[in-house]
């Protein structure tokens, strides 16, 4: 397994600024959505007892899956959203 960084633009829900997050094509997605989170929870976003989740396009990814796995382009935009 190669681990190589992986840039996606993220956003958390009821946040206004989009960030470029370098992430790693090994990460689940609980691990994304932590590392889009740190930028806007606690900051512009107050931070919510629920579990995160990340959505592209419309679609909720599942959370084994990884950025590869679940066909994100570099630079896609990621949805960090409370479930």
């Amino acid at each position: 397994m190669i681990v190589a960084p992986f840039p996606v633009q993220g956003i958390v829900e009821g946040d206004f600024v989009i960030v470029l997050v370098p992430v790693d094509t090994e990460d689940p997605m609980p691990v994304v959505a932590e590392k889009i989170a740190y930028h806007a929870v606690n900051r512009r976003v107050p931070e919510r007892d629920q579990p995160m989740a990340v959505r592209h396009n419309g679609r909720v990814l599942a959370p084994e899956s990884t950025v590869v796995d679940a066909g994100v382009a570099p630079l896609d935009v990621l949805e960090v959203i409370y479930t």
